[in-house]
């Protein structure tokens, strides 16, 4: 008897670990996210959004004001479109511009948020127009090389000091 009850014990705060490992590793990487406070959405489109994710964070001023909701392809102007679920108590303006950033080097991207000066401010179904679309980092490296290559192929008394 005594040795069942050590076992349901043990079995027991077992499951209770794997849950919390399983918790905590949802959480880090950004697939769970626990927020029981309404909010409201607004929608945004990009040209291009290079590796935003879902859940994704929207920051201003480094903190974070809300997550990315969805992203879709709208296949009439062929654009991303991406749904945005924002904080309640965080209001900005209408005029508000979003830019799509990276956190560090090669880090992961989220959505920068800068507050704008209208005196309305952003309510649920808004569409955001003013933004700026991700940096590709391929894009950078190609146009450097492409301008490289076009200074090296110019003749060389062409260009130079007199």
């Amino acid at each position: 008897m005594q040795r069942s009850k050590n076992d349901l014990w043990v079995g027991l705060f077992v499951m209770l670990g794997t849950v919390a490992l399983v918790f905590l590793a949802l959480q880090s990487a950004n697939l769970l996210s626990l927020n029981f406070q309404p909010g409201y959405q607004i929608t945004a489109r990009f040209d291009n959004i290079g590796g935003l994710k879902p859940q994704a964070a929207v920051r201003s001023a480094g903190v974070v004001v809300g997550r990315v909701q969805a992203i879709t392809f709208d296949d009439k102007t062929y654009q991303a479109r991406v749904t945005l679920a924002m904080e309640n108590r965080y209001a900005f303006p209408r005029d508000s511009s979003l830019k799509i950033l990276t956190s560090g080097l090669l880090g992961e991207q989220y959505i920068g948020i800068e507050a704008g000066a209208d005196e309305k401010n952003l309510v649920a179904g808004d569409m955001v127009t003013a933004t700026q679309s991700a940096v590709v980092l391929e894009n950078l490296i190609g146009q450097f090389l492409y301008s490289k290559a076009e200074d090296g192929s110019k003749p060389a008394g062409t260009g130079g000091k007199k």
